[in-house]
């Protein structure tokens, strides 16, 4: 499992020539990361008479951020544990017009649950970048930098595993649904994207006060 390895161990077997960990589960562990650093504003923030007025706040968020950074995980060790029966899918044999719609049926199984998983990747992303707008608002000034950070590998999350959605629709013989998803997909990373960048704006411009 990802979260068991160290990370130059996890940087080891991500830059091999092994298909897992990938793209899939850098994605997962990006958003993880921002999600932490999310909950590291939080713990700056408790505690302290500034920020009082919000404590209760900050405990249900931090509560709420701790179930996403263990999801991204799960997320990534998901990402390899369904990328691996459709690697062995590519290699059945497809010589005999069976062999062809045995093949394509059991890769399209696979394709199909490869796709699901990059999609709630993204879900939590969204749902991570909605309490890192309020700790841009509400958390330690002290620490609001690492909101804008955190914003940043959650985007990176997003986007990524928009990426995983698309290399495997991209094969899908069920054209419709391969077009429903990236629909999905699209508008996620649309929606994402406009949020996460509004967040670091008004991160930077804090920062630039005087």
């Amino acid at each position: 499992m990802i979260q068991d390895l160290t990370v130059s161990s996890f940087l080891e077997k991500l830059s091999s020539k092994s298909p897992t960990p990938g793209g899939g589960g850098a994605a997962g562990l990006g958003g993880s990361v921002g999600t932490a650093l999310g909950k590291m504003v939080i713990n700056l923030t408790l505690g302290k008479k500034r920020y009082a007025d919000v404590e209760e706040e900050m405990q249900s968020i931090l509560t709420k951020l701790s179930h996403l950074e263990k999801e991204f995980l799960r997320l990534a060790d998901e990402d390899a544990a369904v990328f691996a029966p459709l690697a062995e899918a590519y290699k059945l044999p497809s010589g005999t017009e069976e062999e062809k719609r045995n093949r394509e049926k059991i890769l399209e199984g696979h394709l199909l649950a490869a796709s699901l998983v990059p999609i709630e990747v993204m879900e939590r992303s969204l749902e991570a970048l909605d309490y890192m707008e309020i700790l841009a608002e509400k958390g330690s000034r002290m620490a609001i930098s690492d909101v804008g950070v955190g914003v940043q590998f959650i985007r990176a999350s997003l986007l990524g595993a928009k990426m995983n959605v698309f290399i495997n629709t991209k094969t899908m013989l069920q054209r419709e649904k391969a077009r429903e998803l990236n629909a999905m997909a699209e508008t996620m990373a649309e929606n994402g994207i406009r949020r996460a960048d509004a967040i670091y704006t008004q991160v930077e411009a804090a920062l630039k006060t005087e």
